[in-house]
């Protein structure tokens, strides 16, 4: 559990930063946030390189991951759901509570709490001796379709907001012509697969979305398009072949991994994920001086555009040019002050009722697994990111703010330094089990 201690103290390290450097850094912040916000990326995608390599299905049974894809919805879902309704019912106004607007707000900024930040949750994992697991595995495939599941549904959301936009379309169009070409091309693309080469990959997939970004700003800057680097970086992983020559048995399967399993990119992989964790941390918006001031304040572009690449595209244009920037936010400004202590009891509540959520999935899998390795997976979905982040800073973007962004922030900062704990109990739970059958890690 040493790796998983470093790796928490580093993204304790890294949130640290993100709120006291741009204090002490100032106006150049802006600059120093753009390359925090390029390194996560490429650490996101070298990460998704790797576990698309290590990915394959059953094509004779696909059937299995039409429950798989079912489950992992309920997990991006319920916490929307739960967190949405705490926001409506426990923190608005009565009168409130069967708008439309105040609706429309929450359902956005409810949104944080979907995502499960993949890449924190495998690094960990690997941190933690999981890697081999049944545990893992699945993890794996719940992980990435949370991931799907939240920016297909962040789609009608913004919807909500602005109304229909060519831009979301195309977005939706590219997510799944990507997933038919990892279907189609699984493990068939012969290409390097030590890490120099992952790390170009990385390098190269971050540069693509960003120009796809840029440009699509040059177009229409109402709405942006942007393509979050996990899916493309986990299809390029999903793509390359293995370099044994086997048939796929297992005895072919630690062949196929030699190429990766050398004590240099192990190292390498380690220090990525190291980084990451710091770069993860750097990523979350500030909190003091921003919003806990409990006042309506309208938050700068260039802190929506910091994180737009943990899969949140600015909203800033689109707002302003929908002329929603004066109705939006009204709700939230409406909401009425708080005390430290009550503050901090419902950031515990919000944090409670998200993780809440995510755990449909020990019920699920009966006939795969021990109710502690389904327990165990659950848990393992807790731990939350950069892409609920990015949901946050969208939500700001549109003027959404008041104590209902200041709870979201504080319990996505509380869920992240409590990544640790969670990966802790994961280990316990996944200890031999007497009488059913060891589990590796």
């Amino acid at each position: 559990m040493r790796n998983v201690l470093l790796f928490s103290a580093l993204l304790l390290l890294g949130l640290i930063g993100s709120q006291s450097l741009p204090h002490l850094i100032g106006p150049a912040y802006a600059v120093f946030g753009d390359a925090v916000r390029i390194l996560t990326m490429i650490g996101l995608s070298f990460i998704m390189i790797h576990v698309g390599y290590e990915f394959d299905i059953d094509k004779s049974n696909l059937g299995h991951y039409g429950w798989d894809y079912f489950v992992a919805f309920t997990a991006a879902s319920f916490p929307w759901i739960l967190v949405t309704l705490y926001f409506v019912f426990v923190l608005l106004p009565a009168e409130y509570w069967w708008t439309l607007a105040a609706w429309k707000e929450t359902l956005l900024a409810g949104r944080f709490a979907a995502p499960t930040s993949a890449g924190v949750l495998f690094s960990m994992l690997a941190a933690a001796g999981l890697g081999a697991t049944w545990l893992y595995r699945k993890a794996r495939i719940l992980a990435i379709f949370d991931d799907l599941d939240t920016v297909l549904l962040m789609i009608p959301l913004k919807m909500l907001m602005i109304g229909l936009a060519w831009q979301l379309g195309v977005i939706v169009v590219v997510m799944v012509l990507m997933l038919a070409v990892a279907y189609i091309l699984l493990h068939r693309v012969r290409i390097p697969i030590t890490w120099p080469w992952v790390l170009g990959y990385a390098a190269g997939i971050t540069v693509i979305s960003e120009l796809v970004y840029k440009s699509s700003i040059l177009i229409d800057d109402s709405v942006p398009i942007h393509i979050e680097v996990l899916l493309p970086a986990f299809v390029l992983g999903c793509a390359v072949a293995y370099t044994g020559n086997g048939s796929g048995g297992s005895g072919e399967h630690r062949h196929a991994h030699a190429a990766i399993e050398t004590k240099t990119e192990k190292r390498v992989a380690k220090i990525v994920a190291a980084v990451f964790m710091v770069m993860v941390g750097l990523s979350m918006p500030g909190i003091v001086g921003n919003d806990l001031a409990l006042q309506e304040k309208p938050v700068a572009a260039d802190a929506a555009s910091t994180l737009h690449a943990a899969g949140s595209p600015d909203a800033t244009g689109s707002a302003r040019k929908a002329g929603t920037t004066d109705q939006v936010g009204r709700i939230s400004s409406s909401q009425p002050s708080m005390g430290w202590l009550q503050l901090a009891l419902h950031v515990m509540g919000i944090t409670f009722v998200s993780n809440l959520g995510k755990m449909f999935i020990a019920f699920c899998y009966r006939r795969e697994a021990h109710w502690r390795e389904r327990l165990a997976v659950a848990i393992g979905m807790w731990p939350r990111g950069e892409v609920g982040a990015g949901v946050l800073v969208i939500s700001m973007s549109y003027g959404i703010g008041g104590p209902i962004v200041t709870i979201a922030m504080l319990s996505l900062t509380l869920n992240l330094l409590l990544t640790g704990v969670f990966i802790y109990i994961v280990r316990f739970l996944t200890r031999p089990l007497p009488g059913y059958g060891e589990i590796e890690g």
